[in-house]
């Protein structure tokens, strides 16, 4: 098959339903070419049905990034559907209701948002490790612009550039074994997880209101999926440590 991705082993990471960036990510990397895997949390039964609509069946594996042996086990459980990875798709971010209030958070909800949003970057990429050593490959996640205070988003907004320097770390540790690290900055989607941000429509406002130059729809995730296939491709060889923000431009517009 032919594609940016032809022959390439991807492991999708945040499939929670279909219309989320991670479906589209794992969807359009086989309609390039890719052999994908998935990986679940909490109800596996769901996730399989939603794979079940991708262009080819993927397997999925079970995986919650803050359980040390899902880890110590992953690359092992991975290996008994590919004998490696060119590539792996963090798409995985969670905040307690807690962490949506800057002043009054505890750290107990802002240490869970740190550990799944920005940790599990480190965590799933060295459980990924000995699949990915093989040949080198590229890691994408999934941030959102944490270089501004955002309305409502607050540790949220802390965590994401916890993710951001993460990224960047991992860029500079695993460039020896060929390996990338960048990260996609997409603007608000009206997906599960935004249901779960306080004033989230005020948020999304600052895209709808003419800020993005290039436009933005607040139910395609398809932009930001491409923006992630194409990191994993080939065409960004050297590329590394690096945000792309697939947001209509609305990161570069002033007040």
């Amino acid at each position: 098959m032919s594609g940016i991705l032809a022959g390439k082993r991807i492991l999708v990471t945040g499939v929670v339903t279909d219309a989320s960036i991670a479906f589209h990510v794992a969807r359009i990397a086989q309609e390039e070419g890719a052999e994908v895997l998935l990986t679940g949390f909490g109800r596996l039964s769901l996730i399989e049905r939603f794979a079940a609509k991708l262009p080819k069946p993927a397997p999925v594996i079970e995986l919650d990034v803050t359980d040390q042996d899902h880890l110590d086990t992953l690359a092992e459980r991975l290996g008994a559907h590919t004998d490696g990875l060119d590539g792996v798709v963090h798409s995985i971010a969670f905040g307690p209701q807690g962490a949506f209030n800057f002043l009054d958070g505890t750290w107990d909800d802002v240490s869970t948002a740190v550990h799944v949003s920005a940790y599990s970057l480190k965590s799933l990429t060295t459980a990924c490790l000995p699949l990915l050593k093989q040949r080198g490959g590229s890691v994408v996640g999934l941030t959102f612009d944490a270089a501004v205070a955002w309305p409502h988003y607050d540790w949220m907004g802390v965590a994401k550039a916890a993710l951001e320097s993460t990224s960047r770390y991992l860029a500079r540790d695993l460039g020896e074994f060929g390996i990338r690290s960048n990260l996609v900055a997409a603007g608000p989607l009206r997906s599960m997880a935004a249901k779960s941000i306080p004033g989230f429509g005020e948020l999304a406002d600052v895209w709808t209101t003419g800020r993005a130059p290039a436009g933005w729809d607040l139910t395609d995730p398809e932009p930001a999926a491409r923006g992630v296939v194409a990191l994993l491709s080939d065409f960004f060889p050297r590329t590394t440590g690096e945000i792309v923000h697939v947001d209509g431009g609305v990161h570069m517009m002033g007040a």
